[in-house]
């Protein structure tokens, strides 16, 4: 028996030894209530029977009286899908120039009864129903899409096989007291996964250049592979006159197509900008702590461990490398029209450990 069906047993009692005594006061005494109780309780009872001694639970029991109607709280949860990144108040009034009326406090509550109420949710939503292909997205949503989530921008980039498609790029690491500015120059390979990196002060192009020169190019010609494309953006180290500039006329005598990302911003792609939330995060925030740096040649070698274990220990979670690590990627994904030679297949393995 619940309580409620122990509070209506009890006032029928009531009712039921009033009448029996035929003394009210004397029932209510026993039973515990006030006359006016008694009066009140023998009303409902005369007008809605046996239910009528039920209590009722102050408030609407069913949805709030000013909860926002079905078709409000449906196009408020579109609008947020088309446009992740609008406030509350903007998105009252883009749907008020709709003909839908609501407050931006309003929307606030229908994002937070569907666990919207931050932008981070929004956009994850948004990521789960594009990966669901529920949705076809606009250029707002994949610009969105693509400042929230790095991976999200590996989508558009395809490599077939290992030194189909390089991505270069450089990154500010930070300025250290004793050592200066410091920068990183870092290449990756699309396929594969497989990563090089170089510390240096400054980002001219000579770096870009004896980063590919130095440790690149010789890891795939151990392997019989030449590098095809090389992608980059539009920086000034990577890009200039044909004619004159150190990196495309680099690229130029060793046959490699350079690619650029179609923006007037410096800005490359998902994989290598994933790379290097991996190296800040995993690597150089953890070094920063626990080590004093004096020298770049120091923070090199630091590096030079951690690149190592990222390509050869560390299983790689990137879209088609299905747990495998980038240095097993980079031999699976090998052309086979290549002419692989055996007798250095030994020493081309050491290479790519190094």
């Amino acid at each position: 028996m619940t309580t409620e069906q122990k509070i209506a047993r009890r006032k029928l009692t009531l009712l039921e030894l009033a009448n029996d005594l035929g003394n009210v006061s004397k029932a209510c005494r026993i039973t515990g209530y006030s006359r006016q109780q008694f009066y009140e309780i023998r009303r409902n009872f005369q007008t809605f029977g046996t239910a009528g001694l039920v209590d009722k639970v102050a408030g609407p029991r069913g949805p709030h009286p000013n909860r926002v109607a079905e078709e409000i709280e449906a196009a408020i949860l579109a609008h947020a899908l088309a446009h992740p990144c609008h406030g509350a108040l903007r998105v009252a009034n883009e749907l008020a120039l709709k003909g839908v009326q609501v407050s931006s406090s309003g929307v606030r509550g229908v994002w937070s009864r569907q666990g919207l109420l931050g932008k981070h949710e929004r956009l994850l939503r948004l990521e789960r129903a594009t990966a669901e292909r529920a949705v076809t997205l606009s250029d707002e949503q994949i610009a969105a899409l693509e400042r929230f989530s790095p991976e999200f921008r590996e989508r558009h980039i395809e490599a077939g096989f290992t030194g189909d498609l390089v991505a270069v790029d450089t990154f500010f690491v930070g300025h250290f007291k004793g050592v200066g500015k410091v920068y990183l120059q870092s290449a990756i390979d699309c396929r594969s996964r497989y990563a090089w990196g170089r510390l240096y002060t400054n980002k001219m192009p000579v770096t870009a250049v004896h980063l590919l020169n130095t440790d690149v190019l010789p890891a795939f010609e151990a392997q019989g592979v030449a590098v095809k494309t090389v992608l980059s953006d539009n920086g000034r180290e990577f890009c200039g006159r044909p004619d004159r500039h150190p990196y495309e006329l680099f690229l130029q005598l060793e046959g490699i197509e350079h690619r650029k990302t179609k923006v007037r911003r410096p800005q490359s792609n998902g994989i290598v900008e994933r790379l290097h939330r991996t190296l800040l995060d995993e690597h150089f925030r953890v070094e920063g702590r626990r080590t004093w740096f004096e020298t770049v040649e120091q923070m090199q070698t630091a590096l030079d461990f951690y690149l190592k274990t990222y390509n050869e220990t560390r299983p790689h979670q990137g879209r088609g490398m299905d747990g495998r690590t980038p240095a097993r990627a980079f031999k699976d994904h090998i052309p086979a029209n290549d002419n692989v030679k055996e007798d250095n297949a030994q020493e081309s393995s050491q290479t790519i450990a190094a």
